[in-house]
């Protein structure tokens, strides 16, 4: 199931609209895969090393698994499983109806979410708890930059504009976590960021949202 792209999954369920029939040139390019190797590593060397305290913590602050797993679309549409480390409750998902959204369009965002535990808080605002995506990374399902991955319910209601955004892979950072982050709270302003990134395209604009990235990660800017 996961090597096969959304509009054949959800065809006789959902009025998918039509992919671009080739991907963006960012997909192919063997630097930015190059890129994604050497760094997914880096990041699977951090996450090694970090992952035993950072698996207590979570423990400790709240009962339940380490992992929070959802089903992901990436290129073109392809859904797969993407990992993080669970910065909310065991039981978030149920909770869902409780909170407020206070984005506007095909995205939850709130920022004081009671959800989100201690730890979790922390893991987000220091974005520890992304490590594990490194691994999707190395796999080709993800680049180290890239548009967001969007969820199931987020697909489903998207127009050809939306699905442009799919044309790259999904990446860890992007034009909308340098730009924002958190604090941009409208999903047509993400994806008008997207297709910027997609515009602006070249094989060292990556390193240039990378050096932004640890700029912002490391100032916490924008974080929740």
């Amino acid at each position: 199931m996961y090597n096969t792209p959304i509009r054949s999954v959800l065809q006789d369920t959902y009025q998918v609209w039509e992919l671009e029939s080739t991907p963006h040139a960012s997909a192919n390019c063997k630097f930015k895969r190059t890129l994604d190797i050497v760094g997914s590593l880096v990041g699977l060397l951090i996450l090694a090393i970090v992952f035993v305290p950072i698996a207590i913590a979570i423990k400790i602050d709240n009962p339940g698994p380490i992992f929070f797993t959802q089903e992901r679309y990436g290129l073109q549409g392809t859904p797969f499983r993407m990992r993080k480390f669970r910065s909310m409750v065991s039981n978030a998902e149920k909770l869902k109806s409780l909170v407020n959204n206070e984005a506007n369009g095909l995205i939850f965002k709130n920022k004081n979410d009671f959800r989100i535990t201690r730890v979790g808080r922390w893991l987000r605002s220091t974005s520890l708890d992304e490590l594990p995506q490194f691994w999707n990374v190395l796999v080709g399902e993800m680049s180290l930059v890239g548009t967001r991955p969007p969820t199931h319910d987020e697909v489903i209601k998207y127009t050809n504009r939306h699905w442009q955004r799919l044309n790259v892979k999904p990446g860890i950072t992007g034009e909308w976590q340098v730009n924002g982050r958190s604090q941009v709270k409208d999903f047509e302003r993400i994806v008008d960021l997207d297709l910027r990134y997609q515009k602006n395209w070249h094989p060292l604009y990556d390193l240039m949202l990378i050096a932004k990235t640890f700029y912002v990660i490391v100032g916490r800017i924008g974080a929740c």
